[in-house]
C-alpha cells in the first residue's frame, strides 16, 4: 500500500485532523499555542483592506488571499445571505442541507484515511469534495450552536432527540444583523406612529410596553388585592373587570371597528379584511365592517393588552372566529416589536459609537415574544395558515416561507389514514379533525415579509406548541438536559381550548405557568444595552398579557385566570350564567334524582364522595335486581380508586378507562350487554376521546356530574338503544356538592342550580321525556 497522500486544497490542508475535529464540536478556532503538529504556531498577520465599509475578513480575501486565517475562510461560507429570489424552493433546501450535514459529517477523516497515489482528474475532484466538505463542517457547526437547548422538533418520525437546524436563513432573519426596509415599506406603521407623537400616545403596544410601574404599584399586583366592576356588553353578554393598580372604570366597545383607529401594522390593515371574509355576513361585507360582533368585542379587549378568559369557545360554532381574532392580535404585536427594533437598529448605526443612549431599550432577554398553546398539531397547522395568510393576502407576491413542505409533512393530515367509520357526534368530529397527534413545538419568526419555520426557539418570535410538548422540553427539577430561558419574555401568552387539557394532563400547564417569566440561567447572546428595564427588573409577569379561551366554566381554569394573572392592566373574564342546563336534551323518559353530600373543604370533597357513594348509593344498587349499572366516574383517581373497592368487596363488575386495549373495550361491553356483569365503570376521559355508544344501559349513577355538561345528556339518552318496555324501571342517580356550582348550574340551569344549594333538602327529584 501507498504512503498516504497530504489533501490538496490549502483550505483543507492547513487544518490538522484534532483542528478539524474541534472545529467541529467547539465551533471556534483552535488555541494558537496547541501543540497539534509538534510545533508552535505562529500568529498571522492580516492587513486590513483601505475600503473600511467591507468586513476584515472580505478584505483580506481581496488584497492578500494567502494570509487568510483558515477559520475567517470557513466562517465566510456562512455569512453571505443568498438571494431570496433566486432560490428554487427554500423548502427543499434547508432539509437537503440538513440531510447533506449527516452524511457528510465523517467524510473528513476518511479523505485523509485514502491511500495510493490520484490522477490529476481525482485531484480536481479532491479539492471541490474538501471545499464542500470545510464547507458543511462550517454549517454543522453555526446549526449546533443555534440549536443549543431549543429542540424544535418532537415527531415521532424524526426521533424525538433529533434537532433540526435551518442555518440558511439565520442571519436572513436576525434582529441584531437586520435593519428596517424602507423601500418596500414592510415597517412603515412604525415609521407613521413616529412621525406623530400623538398617534404614538395612542398606540395601544407603545403605551403597555412603555409604561414604567413603580415599586408600590408592584407591591399592590403582587398582594393580590383587587377592585372589580361588572359590564354589560352586546354580544359578549356579563363581563367582570378586575384591576389591581386603580378602581377600575367602564369601557365600552369601539362602536365603528376603524382599522386605522385600533392601530394595526400597515401589513394587516391591508390582509385582515380578505381573511376574515369568510365569516361576515353579506350586511357587514356591505358596511364595510372588518370584524364579526364577536370578533370585534373580543379585539377590543385584546387590543387594549388586558387579559382576557372567554369560556364560551366552541368547536362547532365560534372556535375559527376567535382563531383569527388572537391571530390577529399575536401577528400585530410582533410586527411592531420587530419593527421598533430594526428601526433602532438603524438609528444605532448612523449615531456615534462614544454616544451612549438609553433610549433603544427594545428587547427582552430572550427573543420569543408569543406563546401559544394548542391541543393538537392540526390546530397549530390553522395557526401558521393564518399567519401565512395575514402577511400575503394584501400583495402579489407570494411572502418567502422557510420549510413549509416539512411542516405540511409533519403537521397534515394524511387521507389514507381516516378513522373507521363510526357514526360520531359533529362536536367530536370538529374537536378531533386532522392531525391529533398531543406532542410537538415549533418556533416561527417574522420578519421583512418572511417567515421561519422550525426556528429555534431563541431565534423565534412566536412559539406554538402542546402542553406535553413544552413539558418534555421544560423537564423537571434534578434533570440534566432541562431548558426554559425561552419562556423569560414572553408578552402574549395565548391558550386556546383549554377545556382540551383536562382530558389531556392539566398538570402539563401548571407546570408550564410556574415557568413563565422567570430571569434566565444564562444570557443567550442577548445585548443588555437594548433589554427593557421591566424585564431586567424581573417584572416581566406584571407586563404579559393572558387570553384564555374554553368551551366551559371549571374551577381548574378559573384557578389558573386568577392565581397566575398579573397584568397590571387588569383581567376580564366573561361570566355568563346558563339559563337552560344541558339536562333539557334528554329525550328519555327517565327520573334524574340529585342526591347532595356535605363537605368542609374542596379538598376534602373527594373523600366525602366516596364514602358518601359506598355507603349510601351502592347498597341500593347492590341487589340483583339492580343490573347493568353504569357508573359515570369524570376523574381517573377517583376510578382507580373505585375500582379497588369494587375488586376488594368482589363485586360484579367490569370498567372501561382511556387506557383500555382495544379487545379489553370490546369485552367489557359484551359483557354488560349481556348481563354478565352488574357494574359497567365508566371514565369521562373514555367517552371524550371515543364517544363508544353503551348498550344494555338501565340504571345509571353519575359519581360526579361530568365536565362537558352535553356529556351528561348524551349518556343519557344511550338509554334509547335498548328500549325495550324497560323504560318504567330506568334509574338515574347524580351526586354533586356545593363545590360543584358551576358544572350543576350547566346541567339543570342557574336559577335550579341555587335553590337545589340553599335548600334545606338533599335529594331532588327530575322527570324527563314526560308525555304531554
Amino acid at each position: 500500500m501507498g504512503k498516504r497522500k497530504p489533501p490538496r486544497h490549502p483550505l483543507v490542508g492547513s487544518l490538522s485532523k484534532k483542528q478539524k475535529k474541534h472545529l467541529k464540536e467547539f465551533g471556534e478556532e483552535h488555541p494558537f499555542y496547541d501543540k497539534v503538529s509538534g510545533r508552535e504556531e505562529t500568529t498571522e498577520i492580516c492587513e486590513l483592506s483601505e475600503n473600511s465599509e467591507h468586513s476584515s475578513a472580505e478584505s483580506d480575501g481581496e488584497s492578500e488571499p494567502e494570509q487568510v486565517s483558515v477559520y475567517h475562510k470557513l466562517l465566510a461560507t456562512f455569512k453571505t445571505i443568498p438571494d431570496a429570489n433566486n432560490e428554487e424552493d427554500d423548502e427543499n433546501e434547508s432539509e437537503e442541507g440538513d440531510e447533506s450535514d449527516e452524511d457528510e459529517t465523517g467524510s473528513e477523516e476518511s479523505q485523509e484515511g485514502e491511500d495510493g497515489d490520484h490522477t490529476a482528474g481525482e485531484e480536481d475532484e479532491n479539492d471541490v469534495q474538501d471545499q464542500e466538505e470545510a464547507k458543511d463542517t462550517a454549517e454543522q457547526m453555526l446549526g449546533q450552536e443555534q440549536a443549543d437547548g431549543a429542540d424544535t422538533s418532537s415527531d415521532p418520525k424524526h426521533g424525538a432527540s433529533e434537532e433540526f437546524t435551518d442555518v440558511k436563513h439565520e442571519s436572513e432573519f436576525s434582529l441584531e444583523t437586520n435593519f428596517m426596509d424602507e423601500e418596500s415599506g414592510d415597517y412603515n406603521a412604525d415609521e407613521r406612529e413616529s412621525s406623530s407623537s400623538v398617534m404614538v400616545s395612542e398606540d395601544p403596544f407603545k403605551q403597555h410596553m412603555n409604561k414604567e410601574l413603580e415599586e408600590k404599584e408592584i407591591g399592590n399586583i403582587s398582594a393580590r388585592s383587587k377592585n372589580t366592576i361588572q359590564l354589560k356588553w352586546p354580544t359578549l353578554g356579563q363581563l367582570v373587570f378586575s384591576s389591581s393598580l386603580q378602581q377600575p372604570r367602564t369601557f365600552k366597545p369601539d362602536k365603528e371597528a376603524d382599522l386605522k383607529r385600533l392601530h394595526l401594522h400597515k401589513t394587516l390593515e391591508s390582509t385582515w379584511t380578505k381573511v376574515n371574509s369568510q365569516f361576515l355576513s353579506t350586511l357587514t361585507r356591505q358596511n364595510k365592517h372588518p370584524f364579526t360582533l364577536l370578533q370585534k368585542e373580543l379585539f377590543c379587549i385584546m387590543n387594549r393588552y388586558k387579559d382576557l378568559f372567554y369560556p364560551e369557545r366552541t368547536a362547532l360554532g365560534n372556535g375559527e372566529e376567535v382563531r383569527h381574532a388572537y391571530c390577529l392580535h399575536a401577528v400585530n404585536h410582533v410586527l411592531k416589536a420587530n419593527a421598533q427594533v430594526l428601526s433602532n437598529n438603524a438609528k444605532r448605526r448612523d449615531q456615534k459609537p462614544a454616544v451612549d443612549n438609553d433610549d433603544f431599550r427594545d428587547q427582552g432577554l430572550t427573543r420569543p415574544k408569543v406563546l401559544i398553546v394548542v391541543p393538537f398539531r392540526e390546530s397549530a397547522l390553522r395557526v401558521v395558515q393564518i399567519f401565512i395568510s395575514l402577511l400575503e393576502s394584501g400583495s402579489k407576491k407570494q411572502i418567502d416561507v422557510s420549510n413549509k413542505r416539512r411542516f405540511k409533512g409533519e403537521f397534515g393530515s394524511d387521507p389514507d389514514e381516516k378513522p373507521p367509520n363510526l357514526k360520531r357526534p359533529e362536536d367530536y368530529e370538529a374537536v378531533f379533525a386532522g392531525n391529533i397527534d398531543d406532542h410537538f413545538r415549533i418556533g416561527v419568526a417574522i420578519l421583512q415579509k418572511s417567515m421561519r419555520l422550525y426556528a429555534p426557539f431563541y431565534s423565534s418570535d412566536i412559539i406554538i406548541a402542546s402542553p406535553l410538548g413544552l413539558r418534555t422540553i421544560i423537564g423537571a427539577e434534578g434533570e440534566k438536559k432541562r431548558d426554559f430561558d425561552f419562556l423569560s419574555s414572553i408578552e402574549i401568552l395565548i391558550i386556546d381550548q383549554a377545556d382540551v387539557y383536562l382530558m389531556q394532563n392539566w398538570e402539563h400547564i401548571l407546570h408550564l405557568m410556574n415557568h413563565l417569566n422567570l430571569l434566565p440561567l444564562e444570557s443567550h447572546g442577548v445585548d443588555f444595552s437594548r433589554v427593557r428595564m421591566l424585564n431586567l427588573n424581573n417584572w416581566s409577569k406584571y407586563y404579559r398579557q393572558t387570553l384564555l379561551f374554553s368551551a366551559l366554566q371549571d374551577p381548574q381554569i378559573n384557578s389558573i385566570f386568577n392565581k397566575n394573572c398579573f397584568n397590571y392592566r387588569g383581567q376580564v373574564a366573561v361570566r355568563n350564567v346558563p339559563s337552560i342546563g344541558s339536562i333539557s336534551r334528554v329525550v328519555v323518559q327517565l327520573p334524574h334524582v340529585f342526591r347532595r353530600l356535605e363537605a368542609e373543604s374542596s379538598i376534602s370533597v373527594m373523600d366525602a364522595r366516596f364514602q358518601f357513594f359506598i355507603d349510601k348509593v351502592l347498597p341500593e344498587y347492590r341487589d340483583a335486581i339492580m343490573s347493568h349499572t353504569l357508573v359515570y366516574i369524570p376523574s381517573y383517581f377517583d376510578y382507580v380508586r373505585l375500582r379497588n373497592y369494587f375488586k376488594k368487596e368482589e363485586l360484579n363488575f367490569t370498567h372501561i378507562c382511556e387506557y383500555t386495549k382495544k379487545s379489553g373495550i370490546s369485552r367489557a361491553r359484551q359483557f354488560f350487554l349481556k348481563g354478565e356483569k352488574q357494574f359497567l365503570i365508566f371514565t369521562e376521559r373514555f367517552h371524550f376521546y371515543k364517544r363508544y355508544l353503551i348498550r344494555g344501559i338501565r340504571n345509571l349513577i353519575f359519581y360526579e356530574l361530568p365536565t362537558y355538561p352535553h356529556f351528561y345528556s348524551e349518556v343519557c339518552n344511550m338509554l334509547t338503544a335498548t328500549a325495550s318496555g324497560e323504560e318504567a324501571t330506568w334509574t338515574c342517580t347524580v351526586l354533586y356538592s356545593k363545590y360543584d356550582a358551576q358544572k350543576l348550574a350547566a346541567v339543570v340551569g342557574v336559577d335550579r342550580a341555587a335553590q337545589m344549594l340553599q335548600s334545606k333538602k338533599n335529594v331532588h327529584l327530575f322527570v324527563t321525556g314526560e308525555n304531554e
